[in-house]
C-alpha cells in the first residue's frame, strides 16, 4: 500500500470526513447507479495489450477493480484518491475479490508518480475536484508514457442535470446554510465549459483532446429515494447535523420535488456528461512542463 499526505484543503477534509463516509455507506447504491458510466471506461481497455492504467479519484474501487479484471495477469490496475475512508472499502473490495489491484491515498494533482509509467488513464467523475487543474493535468500527463491515452467522464452543466440539483432547489428556503454552487469552482460540476476542459488539457500539455456529450440513462430503486437524498449531497451532509424537526420538513419537502422523476418502482433520470479524450505526445513533441504555483 502507497500512502502520502493529501494537503489539508477543503476537498480533503470533504472527503475524509461525512461525504467519504457517506459514499461508503452508500457504496452498494451507488455502483449499480454508475455502472454505465464504468462501463463506458472498461471498454476502452484492452485486456490483449496489458499495461498499466491509472483511476483517478477511484472512490470505493469499483472501476479500479473492474479494470483490474478485464486486464488481468496481463496488467495492473492502480486507484487513487485522497478518501482514506473511501480507499480503505477499496481494499477491502480488492481483498476479498482476490484482484490484484492497488491503491494510493493521495492527491493526484501533486503526488510525486514514476515518470511515464502509464499506458491508460482513466476516471468516473473523479477529476473535476482539482484546485489547480492545470497542474493536475500536468503531472497526470508527465506521469504517462508517450502516446498514453487519458479518458474521462464529468458532469456537464447543472441547467441539463436538474435531477442532480432537485434536492438543493427545493430545500434551500428550509436549509439557509446550503453552500451555493460556484461556476468553476472544484466540485461536481467544475468541467461544465468544455471550452473550459480543453483549455486546460491543452494547456497541461495534452494533445488530440476530444470531449463529446453524452446522455446516459439511470436508474434507482424508488424505495432507495430517501435513502439517497439524505445521505448524499450538499442537502445529505447538511441533514446529518439537522434537528429532527427541520430534517423532517426538509425530507417530506424535497421527496415530493422527485416526484417526476419516479416511475412506479424506479427512479430514472439522464445524465448529462462530457466524455473526454486525450493523448500524451510523443517525446519529439512533448511539451514544456508547467510551472506548479
Amino acid at each position: 500500500m502507497d500512502v502520502t499526505n493529501p494537503p489539508d484543503d477543503e476537498q480533503t477534509r470533504l472527503w475524509n470526513g461525512l461525504a467519504g463516509r457517506a459514499w461508503v455507506e452508500e457504496q452498494e447504491l451507488l455502483d449499480p447507479l454508475f455502472q454505465p458510466f464504468e462501463d463506458l471506461l472498461v471498454e476502452a481497455v484492452s485486456a490483449e495489450s496489458g499495461g498499466r492504467v491509472l483511476d483517478v479519484g477511484c472512490g470505493t474501487g469499483s472501476t479500479t477493480l473492474a479494470v483490474s479484471r478485464r486486464l488481468g495477469a496481463k496488467g495492473r490496475c492502480v486507484g487513487i484518491d485522497i478518501s482514506e475512508p473511501m480507499l480503505a472499502a477499496a481494499r477491502a473490495r480488492a481483498e476479498r475479490e482476490g484482484t490484484p489491484a492497488s491503491f494510493i491515498r493521495a492527491n493526484a494533482q501533486v503526488h510525486a508518480f514514476e515518470p511515464a509509467s502509464f499506458d491508460l488513464l482513466i476516471s468516473r467523475f473523479g477529476v473535476m475536484f482539482f484546485d489547480d487543474p492545470v497542474r493536475a493535468f500536468a503531472n497526470l500527463r508527465r506521469a504517462a508514457r508517450h502516446g498514453a491515452e487519458l479518458r474521462f467522464i464529468a458532469w456537464r452543466s447543472p441547467a441539463e442535470n436538474p435531477f442532480m440539483t432537485t434536492a438543493e432547489r427545493a430545500a434551500a428556503p428550509l436549509l439557509p446554510n446550503l453552500p451555493a454552487r460556484r461556476p468553476g469552482a472544484p466540485g461536481q460540476f467544475a468541467f461544465a465549459d468544455p471550452g473550459r476542459v480543453s483549455s486546460i488539457l491543452e494547456e497541461s500539455g495534452w494533445a488530440e483532446v476530444d470531449i463529446q456529450p453524452i446522455d446516459v440513462a439511470c436508474t434507482l430503486p424508488e424505495k432507495e429515494l430517501v435513502r439517497y437524498l439524505t445521505r448524499l449531497g450538499p442537502v445529505g451532509l447538511l441533514l446529518q447535523a439537522a434537528d429532527e424537526r427541520t430534517r423532517t420538513q426538509v425530507i417530506e419537502t424535497v421527496r415530493a420535488a422527485f416526484e417526476p422523476y419516479v416511475h412506479g418502482a424506479e427512479v430514472r433520470f439522464t445524465a448529462a456528461c462530457w466524455r473526454v479524450s486525450a493523448r500524451a505526445p510523443s517525446a519529439s513533441a512533448a511539451p514544456k512542463e508547467v510551472a506548479s504555483s
